[in-house]
């Protein structure tokens, strides 16, 4: 019998092992070769191969085998595929390509920021899984969005326990279909009204999932720290991972504080707090210029903007508010923000309000530059570039190992008004102007700060990282030519240096312009059993 079954199990074994043989020869899908690998935890960099099949990192070091594609990539820099965890891209549906972010080594973009998200976070996803697009996308479920739903409007009180309890279930639902966790936007509509209990007891819903509260806090100026103190509440109370969104001292009369700041941070951390933030490389921010309108005489809408602004005691009422936060922040006047988008008169774009002013109405004194941010904002809003912060506290920020990058921006259309340049040069502006030519960072740590960090912070698995078996997400660029050329009065250029990007292994930049692939894929929340 011995006999027998060695004479059947021989030839078994010899196709087996002819099997295994040629698998092992089957080509991989690309080779990189000889590149500096850095691997997105912070190691020092290595120069090896790196293979990929099938979306995902085969192997690194010496590949002997061969690829369909190969490319020699000596003294170009293989890192990680980007991950900007603060954007505003939902107009992705309309421009799926993503070409900015794309151009600057971002294969990650986190949507559903500032407490702005779509309401059916599985509709949204189903419809992109449908069109199809080129990064991969996440997203939180945003406080301001379910607010304004079980509220109707009528944001200016806390909620009723009933549409308490509905918003709950919002979140509750949005972390069901898949979301990371929850954002809010404490300076905007309708969140400026909401209250610290009010945010905890949501926050609780995500913390359940195992989701991340993101906040555009509620002052990132004059009560900066008793924002901070907000926010530590939340993460205690909650037991929530935090993260600070764009983190900043913005005018002048809060400068040099950015130590304080995070010592802050670092004293909850101490505590066993988990709270990172993000920031993005600039020195001006951006948003719609209605933010410069006091929240008063805002609430309830549109409608009831115009009638308070032609009630003579309520219009006075608004300009002592106005010019009062003017002498706080220590500017002269309105100079300092620059119109970004206005669709009624697209001629000011690109002029501060006090150029507006003068074009406008013929002068530009403090009154005359109101009355023109009042006009904008009848007339449908702007957005806006809010030059304000200093280049010491944006590098201290920097520093701090926790700190993230994120463009703050949606997908740019070519040519389209005057944007903050932010959406097409973040990332390759801090390689450029703040690795290679101020030396702020070391590469391997700015990489770690797109890279891992992110993915770690927001619990994106198989991302962030090159290592085996992890998705074949992949930014090679040269390290010496890498750099941002958009810029505030011409901001319409993409990053360039990048020589290829790859989307779960399939090649959408090469040699700086998009193949057109769309590979992206929705990263949902991990669902699996705790």
């Amino acid at each position: 019998m011995h006999f027998r079954s060695s004479r059947i199990l021989g030839p078994l074994f010899i196709l087996l092992a002819s099997s295994l043989v040629s698998l092992a020869n089957e080509p991989y899908d690309f080779v990189l070769r000889k590149g500096r690998i850095i691997d997105g935890t912070g190691n020092p960099a290595i120069h090896a191969d790196l293979a990929v099949k099938e979306g995902r990192i085969a192997t690194i070091g010496k590949v002997a085998g061969h690829g369909k594609q190969e490319w020699d990539v000596s003294g170009l820099v293989v890192a990680p595929g980007f991950i900007d965890v603060h954007t505003h891209a939902e107009d992705v549906e309309d421009r799926p390509l993503a070409e900015n972010f794309l151009h600057m080594g971002v294969t990650t973009l986190i949507l559903g920021n500032c407490g702005t998200s779509a309401l059916n976070i599985g509709g949204f996803f189903k419809n992109m899984e449908a069109l199809t697009f080129s990064p991969n996308i996440a997203t939180l479920v945003g406080h301001g969005t379910i607010r304004s739903r079980a509220m109707r409007g009528s944001s200016q009180r806390p909620p009723t326990e009933a549409e308490l309890e509905q918003m709950k279930a919002l979140v509750h639902q949005g972390m069901k279909e898949g979301a990371l966790g929850l954002s809010t936007g404490l300076i905007y509509m309708p969140g400026v009204f909401a209250k610290t209990e009010e945010i905890i007891e949501l926050a609780k819903v995500a913390s359940a999932d195992d989701g991340i509260y993101a906040t555009h806090q509620r002052s990132e100026s004059g009560e900066i720290f008793n924002s901070l103190n907000e926010i530590i509440t939340i993460a205690r109370e909650a037991r929530i991972r935090v993260e600070i969104s764009h983190l900043k001292l913005s005018g002048p009369a809060n400068w040099n504080q950015a130590d304080k700041v995070l010592e802050l941070i670092e004293s909850a951390r101490a505590e066993g707090l988990d709270i990172t933030e993000d920031q993005y490389p600039y020195t001006a921010s951006s948003t719609g210029m209605s933010q410069l309108v006091p929240d008063n005489i805002k609430e309830g809408g549109h409608a009831r903007f115009l009638e308070r602004l032609g009630n003579a005691e309520a219009k006075a009422k608004c300009f002592e508010e106005m010019k009062a936060t003017l002498n706080k922040r220590k500017s002269p006047d309105y100079s300092y923000a620059v119109i970004a988008s206005y669709k009624a008169d697209p001629s000011l774009n690109g002029l501060n309000i006090a150029q507006a002013s003068e074009k406008t109405r013929g002068g530009s004194s403090i009154d005359e530059q109101i009355e023109t941010v009042l006009e904008i904002e009848k007339k449908g809003g702007a957005s806006g570039i809010f030059h304000g912060m200093s280049d010491a506290d944006l590098e201290t920020f920097m520093r701090h190992p926790n700190t993230m990058f994120a463009s703050d921006s949606g997908v740019r259309r070519l040519n389209a008004d005057v944007p903050h340049p932010r959406g097409y040069g973040t990332n390759a502006r801090v390689l450029g102007t703040y690795v290679r030519e101020k030396k702020v960072l070391r590469l391997e740590d700015a990489i770690r700060r797109m890279t891992s960090l992110p993915a770690t912070t927001f619990h994106l698995t198989d991302r962030g990282q090159l290592r085996e078996h992890a998705m074949a997400d992949i930014a090679v660029f040269d390290p010496e030519t890498v750099a941002d050329n958009s810029t505030y009065k011409d901001p319409h250029h993409y990053a360039t240096g990048f020589k290829y990007v790859f989307v779960n292994g399939v090649l959408v930049i090469e040699n700086d312009k998009h193949t057109g692939a769309r590979p992206g894929m929705i990263l949902r929340r991990r669902t699996e059993p705790r």
